[in-house]
């Protein structure tokens, strides 16, 4: 199998349909930043040793894919898409209580917090950082994508959990390499 194909040389690409659309059409853009997002959480993932944190953040990848799968599908009443759907796994319900069951878990040990908190400190909580804020990209592209195409709810929930577990664990990884949290103190 050939990587390039040359069909996108003009500015469009393929949804899983195999209609064609613009490179920047909202579609593309929803799932190209869930990709992206994926691709800094393989980063992340990279960084850490802890192997049931990896196995975690392994998982979530794997979620990413499915709705991105779901995201490069763009639905309509036709029995070949009725069939092309069918392969397309969903999204569980279970995959958004994963993560807050992790939330809540990682939460319990880490102090209140009484300050908005800077990015940075380590290079991994660092790197976690760059995940959670490109996962807020993500969510509000796939907001956008819904505000004029029906998608599934369950894509939005989980990319909200996610940022917000990402968040969570940018402090639980502070408090792992014993650095401290930079709090943003205004007029400081």
């Amino acid at each position: 199998m050939k990587i390039y194909t040359k069909t996108g040389d003009l500015g469009q690409t393929s949804l899983f349909s195999g209609k064609r659309v613009p490179k920047h059409h909202m579609r593309v853009e929803s799932y190209g930043n869930v990709d992206e997002l994926n691709a800094f959480l393989g980063l992340l993932r990279d960084q850490i040793t802890d192997a049931a944190l990896k196995a975690f953040l392994l998982n979530i990848q794997h979620q990413l894919f499915v709705i991105g799968s779901h995201l490069a599908f763009e639905p309509d009443a036709s029995a070949k898409n009725k069939r092309l759907a069918a392969q397309i796994p969903r999204l569980e319900a279970v995959e958004i209580e994963k993560l807050e069951t992790e939330i809540d878990r990682m939460q319990a040990a880490l102090p209140k917090m009484t300050h908005f908190i800077l990015p940075g400190g380590h290079p991994v909580v660092s790197s976690c950082h760059v995940a959670r804020s490109v996962c807020r990209r993500a969510e509000r592209s796939v907001t956008q994508l819904y505000e004029t195409e029906a998608g599934d709810p369950n894509l939005l929930i989980y990319l909200n959990r996610l940022s917000d577990y990402l968040f969570v664990l940018c402090r639980f990884l502070s408090q792992l390499l014993q650095v401290p949290e930079i709090k943003w103190i205004p007029n400081a």
